[in-house]
């Protein structure tokens, strides 16, 4: 199955649409992964989907900006099809090339207790609580 140009597009369209429009769904994602529901599915993007995402994220885009976009785009694409090809069967996930264990404090308490110490440094406080502005309206 390939997914491509306008289908592509027409995916995005969809999604996007009913994302500003306020809907939360679970929506199709296309990635390099283990998931065999996407094996196969090579996405590119078109001009008209470059443009699309620069007016969603509010970023102005020439016309040879958005053509040589669609290049890089595609390129990024084409590779991460390359990775999906890689046999990572019986492979762990990895958060470091090397084995590292990470060291570990001990959970205990400390002089959180002591409410006047720890409100001391703040520009304002009241009955050890801190003052802070109000963000939220």
């Amino acid at each position: 199955m390939r997914l491509t140009g306008s289908s592509a597009a027409k995916l995005f369209a969809m999604t996007s649409e009913h994302e500003e429009a306020g809907g939360s769904w679970p929506r199709p994602v296309l990635y390099a992964g283990h998931s065999s529901l996407f094996e196969g599915i090579y996405m590119s993007v078109d001009t008209a989907t470059v443009r699309r995402v620069a007016r969603l994220a509010r970023i102005k885009v020439t016309d040879d900006e958005a053509e040589r976009m669609t290049n890089e785009l595609n390129s990024i694409l084409g590779f991460v099809e390359q990775l999906n090809e890689v046999d990572v069967a019986g492979i762990d996930p990895m958060t470091s090339v090397v084995s590292v264990k990470m060291r570990r404090r001990q959970d205990v308490v400390t002089d959180g207790e002591d409410a006047v110490a720890v409100t001391s440094n703040a520009p304002v406080s009241e009955d050890h609580f801190f003052l802070v502005p109000k963000v939220v309206e």
